[in-house]
């Protein structure tokens, strides 16, 4: 979402081309209402758990956490329109900002002893990048098998040296969809982007979030907190940047693998070497969780719709955290009648941002938001790269997947939703560590906003759809 740049512009003006075709989103009502009479199911290393054993655990969470329609309806759906499996038995840690994750990567990669599945929306050769080449290469070396996926637009500004530096060390490298149409051997679909964040590692450690191999990330949310920076270049490598990964240990990383692996198939990689990349793996944890992929060949945005039905379902508490805020209709309506419903619904919004279209066209949201009772605030200092969700405290939600219309309808997108009480108070105590430090947006006071502001909001708007 790079509007300054020359790949992002690339990439809009084909959006402007082909804008009038695109696909639609789902009817979430009718589509929520289609799945919930369905039985909640549950796999472990081992396979399928019996029903005696979905029910026990659906028992225990309801124990736990209350006596949730969520944990009924949201399970249900999801696994009907996913087609992944509720996995028992993983250990997710929750990772905040580019450095905690960068130097988690760094450490499973070391590690790595059969191969390691690498799949990124930006690679830049800057030192982030290079430090990632550096050790993939040293892996591979080592025996390791090496296999990158890269956006092309993600790394338009990147130098085809960089990647064929890793192709020459042995790396199996794919481009996915290629901006050069005579480099496609498939249909060209430029507007059809992989906007997924993944790093899996001997089948056994997955990294999934928001960050991407760039330098941005290099500096925590930490280092750019006052007043002044906020009013600085958001693309300056020296400011902080906010953004949120999980780092999984478990069964769970089988089905993030297959995600992977589907991919490079349909992007016709070459085949991949032969390598353990299904190991069996025990129990590492406590934690449930379901990974679910989007795009657009699916017949509806899984994650869209997952999300939407969270919403719809959610009792006590929405608390959403996202960097590009530029909702459709039904989203809306998803959180003003959670609102009346008398659901805690909240938004951490950012205060500024790296695409001035997707930021205006959040706030011209705001007043219909407010006014029915959902809470905004605007993350100060940072800038805010977060896409999460927590649901009535049992129920969270950590990817690569934006509140926009791109995310939604067309692009590859991979989030994990985590069900438990102690995962999702880790997500509360950050989303508490968010709001300190951001900003309320006051009804009264947001009405008497500038003029030029509403013109802004107003004009970003019109374009909503291509963001």
């Amino acid at each position: 979402m790079f509007f300054r740049t020359l790949k992002t512009a690339i990439a809009a003006a084909y959006c402007l081309l082909i804008a009038v075709g695109c696909a639609k989103l789902p009817d979430t009502q009718f589509l929520t209402k289609r799945y919930v009479a369905q039985s909640a199911q549950f796999k472990n290393a081992y396979g399928p758990l019996s029903e005696k054993r979905s029910a026990a655990i659906i028992a225990e969470l309801k124990r736990t956490s209350g006596n949730l329609d969520i944990l009924d309806k949201q399970i249900a759906l999801e696994q009907t329109i996913s087609g992944s499996p509720l996995v028992v038995g993983n250990k997710v840690t929750l990772l905040q900002d580019g450095p905690a994750t960068y130097q988690a990567m760094f450490a499973a990669i070391r590690q790595a002893k059969d191969h390691i599945n690498m799949e990124s929306y930006i690679v830049e050769d800057g030192e982030v990048g290079q430090k990632f080449a550096d050790l993939l290469i040293e892996r591979q070396a080592q025996g390791v098998q090496v296999n990158l996926i890269y956006d092309s637009i993600g790394a338009f500004g990147t130098p085809k040296g960089f990647f064929d530096r890793l192709a020459k060390a042995g790396i199996q490298v794919l481009e996915f969809n290629p901006v050069n149409p005579l480099a496609v051997n498939r249909p060209w679909k430029l507007n059809h982007r992989d906007h997924r964040k993944l790093l899996v590692v001997d089948g056994r450690t997955a990294f999934m979030g928001g960050i991407n191999i760039s330098n941005t990330y290099s500096r925590g949310s930490a280092s750019g907190g006052d007043q002044e920076d906020r009013k600085s270049d958001p693309l300056d490598p020296k400011r902080g940047w906010r953004d949120t990964d999980i780092q999984v240990e478990g069964p769970a990383v089988g089905e993030l693998q297959k995600l992977f692996m589907q991919t490079w198939e349909k992007q016709r990689g070459k085949p991949l070497a032969s390598k353990a990349y299904f190991p069996g793996i025990t129990a590492q944890g406590k934690e449930i969780v379901r990974a679910i992929g989007s795009g657009p060949n699916d017949p509806f945005s899984l994650i869209y719709l997952t999300l939407i039905s969270a919403i719809t379902n959610a009792e006590k508490q929405v608390y959403i955290t996202n960097a590009y805020f530029v909702p459709d209709p039904q989203l809306v309506q998803a959180l003003l009648d959670a609102a009346k419903r008398g659901v805690d619904v909240r938004l951490i919004l950012p205060s500024h941002s790296d695409s001035n279209f997707a930021f205006y066209v959040g706030r011209s949201h705001f007043t219909e938001l407010l006014k029915g009772g959902v809470k905004i605030y605007e993350r100060r200092g940072a800038l805010l790269h977060v896409k999460t969700a927590i649901i009535d405290g049992v129920w969270s939600c950590v990817g690569s997947s934006n509140l926009d219309w791109r995310s939604a309808l067309d692009n590859d997108e991979i989030n994990a939703v985590i069900l438990g009480r102690e995962f999702a108070q880790q997500m509360q105590g950050a989303y508490a560590l968010d709001m300190a430090a951001s900003d309320a947006i006051e009804l009264n006071r947001w009405k008497h906003r500038s003029l030029l502001l509403r013109l802004k909001e107003l004009t970003a708007r019109l374009f909503g759809r291509l963001l």
